[in-house]
């Protein structure tokens, strides 16, 4: 059974106008290319969409460049060769693509519900990220159907706005979800910013409500490139300053005031629950080892980028393994 929400969908139509502007860019330089160099008209449209793509490649790497400006130091066993390297990009840059320009302007919230037994599985509730929308989960959606497991996605809006603000919404989706699966408790896959309002939603409904709260590269202590962000909910996800020296810790003075409030809210068994996965060479949160949470159960990965990790294989298969464990124990 399928009941999608109503929402605006604001993130979706910023990227429609940002699709819309880079078409509209890619013509007006096959125009000119067509004009004034003599080319073909399919040759001119070639030229034109792929100066469109290489500005898009140019901006992925200013994303690794920046980060490794606040990087945290790589352990030896995540250390990556040449041609990894190489592999990490691409899958990156390919990820951030399909999302932005196929996934994530043609999405819906949307709720799923598979019959279960006398006592039904616990169901996830989907948790997507700054300047995203439900359609970041694609990947893993497709593996929670193929798994007949009971799901829903929510569109978090206003795009910029408080990570608190999302509280409520969050709270009426779990309700919802819960009632509709026959399921006392569920379990939250978020990324990135996702984990932060999951962690702001425990803070303010508790835990009972929860069997797992598994985060993807959430900046559990801030990320330097959060200054380069706007709107209040990228101001509560700013590192406060930089220092790699050592990995991130809560009260270690690099957080920003709001990471602080929800960090000491917590206590030992809401951090318990929480599975926090991260990736050594993400590009986004910055130092890296903002992704350690101290008391939650950490696992690393290497050779996989910030928005890669919802369609990366082995990160995929890493939170199908969490939700299953997760299941047994409720």
């Amino acid at each position: 059974m399928r009941s999608p929400q109503r929402s605006h969908l604001s993130a979706r139509r910023m990227l429609r106008l940002l699709l819309l502007a880079q078409a509209a860019a890619a013509l007006a330089i096959a125009a000119g290319a067509w004009r004034w160099s003599g080319m073909s008209a399919l040759a001119a449209v070639l030229f034109g969409a792929g100066l469109v793509l290489l500005v898009r490649l140019l901006i992925n790497a200013n994303n690794f460049f920046l980060s490794s400006r606040s990087a945290s130091a790589t352990p030896a066993e995540f250390r990556l060769k040449a041609g990894a390297g190489l592999r990490l990009f691409g899958e990156e840059f390919a990820a951030s693509m399909l999302q932005s320009s196929w996934s994530m302007p043609r999405a819906a919230p949307r709720q799923v519900i598979y019959a279960g037994g006398t006592c039904p599985p616990s169901p996830v509730l989907l948790l997507h990220g700054y300047g995203c929308n439900s359609g970041y989960w694609t990947a893993l959606t497709a593996l929670l159907d193929g798994a007949r497991i009971s799901h829903a996605t929510l569109d978090l809006e206003p795009v910029t706005g408080d990570i608190d603000g999302y509280v409520p919404a969050v709270q009426r989706a779990c309700e919802a979800l819960c009632a509709a699966a026959g399921a006392p408790k569920l379990i939250i896959v978020a990324h990135s910013m996702g984990g932060l309002v999951a962690r702001a939603w425990l803070r303010v409904h508790g835990a009972h409500q929860v069997a797992r709260v598994i985060t993807l590269g959430t900046p559990h202590h801030g990320t330097c490139l959060a200054g380069f962000g706007v709107g209040r909910n990228a101001a509560q996800m700013r590192r406060a300053r930089i220092d790699t020296s050592m990995p991130s810790r809560a009260g270690d003075g690099l957080e920003n005031a709001w990471l602080g409030e929800l960090a000491a809210g917590e206590s030992a068994q809401t951090r318990a629950l929480i599975t926090s996965i991260y990736s050594h060479h993400d590009n986004i949160v910055s130092p890296q080892t903002s992704g350690l949470l101290e008391g939650a159960r950490n696992l690393a990965f290497g050779g996989v980028g910030h928005v890669a990790l919802g369609r990366n294989g082995r990160v995929l298969a890493c939170v199908m393994g969490e939700i299953a464990a997760a299941q047994r124990a409720a």
